[in-house]
């Protein structure tokens, strides 16, 4: 008997998300943005988000029920983000998963978000080891969990207690007058530069922070500091050497997310590393996690770039975990939640 099809609806920020599913195998992955409708703000605006979620919704999902060559009928089950995310978006995805649930008699699962980040690198790689480390960063969540069970058992070790790591980077962008999203060209402008040439703070890495907070993130202090730099040279007159301050920000942020999530590792003697989440694409990121992870004897699993961001497949991934693990589904009334807790798998 083959594996059920489940079809996974991803609507939490600015990309309407949908994919197909069969047990690991990916079956189609259609993702619908309005990236291009934020820019001119300098950042999602709310609003616009859900209305290009409600015109976008039943397209993507014909879209994806063509491109896997099947009809709505050939569905076994729907996931969809339940949280954490903005809530007009969460809420056109979960209505619309609901009436297609209610329509079609098929079984709904409400799932995180954060925890398809780290879920849809089975589709990749393939089944996980019975125990994990994940670091999810993106640019809303920074994140790291222990997981035992992607479907039943994950415990949240720390996260970011200000900015995300993405957010710094939008942040770090504008400082710099680069476009938005500030992420990737940052990224960009620092493979120019120098990391060495200028050393920003690690917060959360030194005294008691070190011990308090061994596993949580903090970038607010060090997006101020490059503020401070960067008012300094214009202050003085100076040209601002922009390819080394993305350099030595980008290795900044690369230096804490790595140790702390290898450190994880260590203290509780776990072999594997995942990364996932759009910041899992930065490639400093992933060049010092590879570096360090060899280093220390820790396999690491990052999915390729297009797995990284927001997709549908991440949440088809998490709901095909959770019917292979008889999750019983979620009720028609499921709520939605934008700050869902990370040891909340399923709603």
């Amino acid at each position: 008997m083959s594996d059920p099809i489940v079809l996974g609806i991803e609507t939490s920020c600015d990309e309407t998300g949908v994919a197909l599913v069969r047990g690991r195998e990916l079956l189609a992955d259609v993702t619908a943005s309005s990236m291009d409708e934020h820019a001119r703000f300098g950042g999602i605006v709310p609003e616009v988000a859900s209305r290009a979620h409600l015109e976008a919704f039943l397209p993507t999902i014909d879209a994806a029920l063509e491109a896997a060559s099947l009809e709505l009928s050939d569905v076994d089950a729907i996931a969809v983000t339940a949280g954490p995310g903005l809530v007009g978006s969460l809420t056109v995805g979960s209505a619309g998963a609901k009436a297609l649930a209610l329509a079609t008699g098929k079984p709904l699962y409400g799932v995180n978000h954060v925890i398809g980040h780290a879920a849809v690198d089975e589709l990749v790689h393939g089944p996980f080891p019975d125990r994990f480390i994940a670091l999810v960063v993106s640019g809303g969540h920074t994140s790291l969990l222990r997981v035992g069970d992607i479907a039943t058992d994950v415990v949240e070790l720390g996260q970011t207690l200000d900015d995300a790591a993405g957010e710094a980077f939008d942040k770090v962008g504008r400082l710099l007058g680069l476009p938005y999203p500030g992420g990737p060209h940052v990224d960009r402008l620092a493979r120019t530069g120098d990391p060495q040439a200028i050393r920003f703070p690690r917060g959360l890495s030194a005294g008691k922070d070190k011990v308090r907070h061994a596993y949580d993130f903090s970038f607010s202090g060090l997006k101020t500091a490059v503020a401070r730099y960067v008012e300094g040279c214009q202050d003085r007159g100076e040209e601002v050497p922009a390819a080394d301050v993305a350099a030595g920000f980008s290795e900044a942020v690369a230096d804490v997310l790595t140790r702390k999530a290898l450190d994880a590792c260590a203290m509780d003697g776990i072999d594997t590393l995942v990364i996932g989440g759009g910041f899992s694409a930065n490639s400093r990121l992933r060049e010092l996690a590879a570096e360090r992870a060899a280093e220390r004897g820790i396999t690491l699993r990052i999915p390729p770039i297009r797995y990284c961001t927001d997709n549908g497949a991440m949440i088809a991934a998490l709901g095909a975990a959770l019917v292979r693990a008889g999750a019983a589904p979620s009720s028609l009334e499921l709520p939605t939640d934008s700050g869902m807790p990370l040891e909340t798998i399923r709603v």
